[in-house]
Parts: structure tokens; sequence; C-alpha cells
């Protein structure tokens, strides 16, 4: 059941009664949500708008029956800001599950490989597209790195950190403890395919939240199974920041 927590949220509400009574529907039982931030942070760029975090949670507290906002990012060990970003994100009220990134070191170093060799941009490029590739179009990318490496650079910098196997399995534990009925997952990475598979299999309610065009054809091929896509733009007014609510 939606009891707004506070006013602004019941003012929207009010405009927005169809996307609550859709949402109290798919949100059958007790309800759990895992947010796959590295996932769900870039969506911004397709959205041309930001999920507020404050306001995202203060929006979910309004559905009585979910139980845990569960949050996934790591933490940039020695960087102020990004440790304070995961406090902050505490602070809220979110169940935090955190760990180091990763900083990768990518050689663009092409002194000692020819031109028309793909072997320094398999690092960078899946094999499949690059098979699709001419030797012009390798030769050209290479170019750019030996332009790179004219100016001293030799390597680039990357981070990883990745939360699929830690969200994939803490949703097949709070399956197994029991009592959660609907599971909300907020990413579109085709690596969930088999925990929401799973999930579904056992009769659960699973809702994928995403935007158009980053959810994987692997989990849209789930929804013959019984998995919900729900388009945040729906929900935009609520969680976004409020310089950019619409008027």
């Amino acid at each position: 059941m939606f009891k707004a927590v506070s006013e602004q949220i019941k003012r929207i509400a009010i405009q927005k009664t169809e996307v609550i009574k859709q949402l109290e529907s798919l949100f059958v039982g007790r309800v759990n949500v895992y947010i796959d931030y590295a996932n769900v942070r870039p969506w911004a760029n397709r959205l041309d708008w930001h999920i507020d975090l404050k306001r995202l949670k203060r929006f979910l507290e309004s559905f009585d029956n979910i139980d845990a906002v569960k949050f996934y990012y790591g933490t940039l060990s020695g960087d102020a800001e990004s440790e304070k970003r995961i406090e902050d994100v505490k602070d809220l009220g979110y169940q935090v599950r955190t760990k180091p990134v990763k900083i990768m070191n990518l050689s663009i170093d092409v002194s000692s490989i020819d031109l028309q060799s793909p072997a320094l941009l398999k690092s960078f490029i899946s094999g499949a597209l690059l098979k699709k590739y001419d030797i012009e179009t390798i030769e050209y990318l290479n170019d750019k790195f030996k332009e790179m490496n004219k100016q001293g650079i030799f390597a680039i910098h990357d981070q990883k950190c990745n939360f699929d196997v830690e969200i994939g399995s803490d949703m097949l534990v709070d399956k197994e403890k029991g009592g959660v009925e609907s599971f909300v997952l907020w990413s579109g990475d085709s690596d969930f395919h088999d925990p929401l598979t799973d999930l579904l299999k056992d009769g659960k309610k699973v809702i994928l939240f995403a935007t158009a065009r980053v959810v994987a054809s692997e989990l849209n091929e789930l929804r013959s199974k019984g998995l919900f896509i729900f388009d945040i733009n729906k929900i935009r007014e609520f969680i976004c920041w409020k310089r950019e609510i619409p008027r």
C-alpha cells in the first residue's frame, strides 16, 4: 500500500494515480529492491535527467511493503569524494554493499606491433566487432595510439567494480530465507539472466526497473516467463533532481 511519506510526494502522487496503482499491483507481498548503481548511474546520459538518491529512497519508503532497499557500488580507496558518497548513501537508509574499485593499467604502446595488427585493439574492442573491421580501420586506430605514444602516453587507466555476482547471490539467498515475494532489480545487465530465471521458476514476482534501450536482449526474453520491465520515466517526477522536475 502506498502512503506518501512527504507532502511533495503526496502532491505528485495525485497527478500520477495510475502509476501508483500499477506499482501497487506489481509490489506483491514483501518486497526487496536491489540497485546496481554502476549500471544505473550512466542512465542519466540517455534519460537527460538524473536520479536523486534521497528522493528515490523517500519514494520507495512510501510503499509500506518494501522491506529492504539494497545498494551496490564500488569505493575508490583513498578518494575522499568516493568514500563520502558511500557514507552519504548509508545515511539515507540504504543497505549498502561496497568493495574497492580495481584500477587497471591498459597498454596502448604500439612501438612493438605491426600497425595492421589487431593485437592491441583486442583489449578495447570485442572480438566479434573487431572481425568486422577492415585493415584500413585497424591501421587508423593503431595510428591514433601511435600519436598518443608520441605525446608520452603509453597506457590508460580504467576502473572496474562489478557487483553482478553479489547481487545475484543476495537475491537467491533472500529467496531461500523466505518471506520475500517480489524482487525489484534496478539494472539492465544480461549477467542477471540466470538468477532472475531461478526466481521466476520459483514463482516469485520479478520486476526490472530500467529505461528504454538499456535492457539486454537476454532479459527482454524473460518477459515471456513473467518478468515485468518498468520504465523509470514513469516515476521521473518522484525521483529526479528537483530542478529537473518537468513543469
